[in-house]
């Protein structure tokens, strides 16, 4: 095992921030023990020969494969179900009420391996139901991590994983058990767009509003001016009227964010 040199630890844990947003500026043992496979895989003999690779090309397989590895993709079906809840009581009545064109607009960002944005896929499903087929409710679904997406778009899922669903979904949006595992079923998959997306990004690349942004659990391993900047870019992407949903362990306690309190961890652009 290749040993973490106190310069190589401060100057990855930077990169770590500057580029993904990551504090890790405590977590000396994860980078040194998430990252030595790496070194092994790539054949390089020290954590500063990573570094000097990182940084000559921002675009590399390297960068993604290092934000795989450093980033905590823990997500599963009908996590914090309250906001679920919410969402179909509250927020899709208010959509189809006023949404324009019949097209509706939601992001999930730092989807992980997928529940989350298919979760949404099916509450809009039922939710529509025979009226769907007028609608345009395909969901945005973005990660940095390229594992995690590859999971997503593949949607096979643990038996385990599928208890917390109502049966009713399990029978109509997955297929039958197979090796103590089912697979969203296409007619479902095709509602969710999947793309690789780093939310440091300093302009998000979106022609249009979103209504309804899902960004729950990303931040707490945001230092409190990298949240502020993410807050602010997306309360810049969000539709008057449209809502921030962040984790239940998250609030936003600043002034002048735009947004108003909804409900803990809900939040609404005027």
């Amino acid at each position: 095992m290749t040993a973490l040199t106190d310069t190589e630890f401060h100057v990855l844990a930077e990169y770590a921030h500057d580029y993904f947003g990551l504090n890790l500026k405590e977590k000396r043992h994860l980078i040194e023990n998430r990252l030595n496979s790496l070194l092994l895989k790539r054949g390089l003999s020290s954590f500063s020969a990573l570094y000097q690779i990182l940084i000559k090309d921002a675009n590399s397989d390297l960068v993604s494969e290092v934000a795989d590895r450093l980033s905590t993709n823990h997500t599963y079906f009908m996590r914090e179900s309250r906001h679920f809840d919410f969402f179909r009581e509250q927020v899709l009545p208010e959509l189809k009420a006023r949404a324009k064109n019949r097209d509706l607009r939601i992001w999930s960002a730092g989807c992980s391996s997928g529940q989350e944005a298919y979760t949404l896929a099916m509450i809009i499903s039922d939710f529509f139901a025979g009226q769907k087929g007028a609608w345009d409710t395909r969901i945005l679904a973005t990660d940095i991590s390229s594992r995690s997406l590859a999971q997503a778009r593949e949607a096979w899922y643990g038996t385990e994983d599928l208890d917390r669903l109502p049966a009713a979904w399990r029978k109509v949006y997955f297929t039958r058990p197979e090796q103590g595992k089912s697979r969203v079923l296409d007619s479902l998959k095709n509602e969710v767009i999947f793309r690789r997306f780093n939310l440091l990004e300093e302009h998000f690349p979106f022609a249009q509003k979103f209504q309804v942004i899902f960004c729950r659990n990303v931040m707490i391993y945001f230092d409190t001016e990298t949240k502020r900047q993410l807050v602010k870019r997306f309360y810049e992407h969000t539709a008057p009227g449209g809502y921030l949903f962040i984790g239940q362990s998250e609030s936003l306690n600043w002034e002048n964010i735009g947004y108003q309190y909804v409900i803990p961890s809900v939040y609404r652009r005027d």
